[in-house]
């Protein structure tokens, strides 16, 4: 199983940019898929989620309303749009996979993150 973020990079506050992850070497659609985030010095937390089949989506309460996360099956990739980004959205950024969600869990299947810099 291999899991590759992507879209990383360096944005003025208030700018946006748009996350993938491109799974391999597993049935896509049958895994709900994660992103979590870890600044400098900081714990790893939950920005978001989608569901493998019905696509709902959850998000952490600091990015609810600015970040939207969808998939596209077909292409085995699921996107974070990221917008109205803030400097504390600073944070290498992971995509992660599970064949189910559940709040709270870790799931078994990361990729390698991509750094998001966002400067004031």
């Amino acid at each position: 199983v291999q899991l590759q973020a992507s879209g990383g990079g360096l944005v003025q506050a208030g700018g946006s940019l748009r996350l993938s992850c491109a799974a391999s070497g597993l049935t896509f659609s049958s895994y709900a898929v994660y992103w979590f985030r870890q600044a400098p010095g900081q714990e790893r937390e939950f920005v978001s989620a989608i569901t493998r089949i019905t696509k709902s989506t959850f998000y952490s309460d600091s990015v609810k309303g600015r970040f939207t996360i969808s998939r596209d099956n077909a292409k085995n990739t699921v996107y974070l749009q990221m917008d109205s980004l803030k400097s504390e959205d600073t944070a290498v950024y992971y995509c992660a996979a599970d064949s189910t969600y559940s709040s709270g869990s870790i799931p078994p299947y990361w990729g390698q993150g991509t750094l998001v810099t966002v400067s004031s």
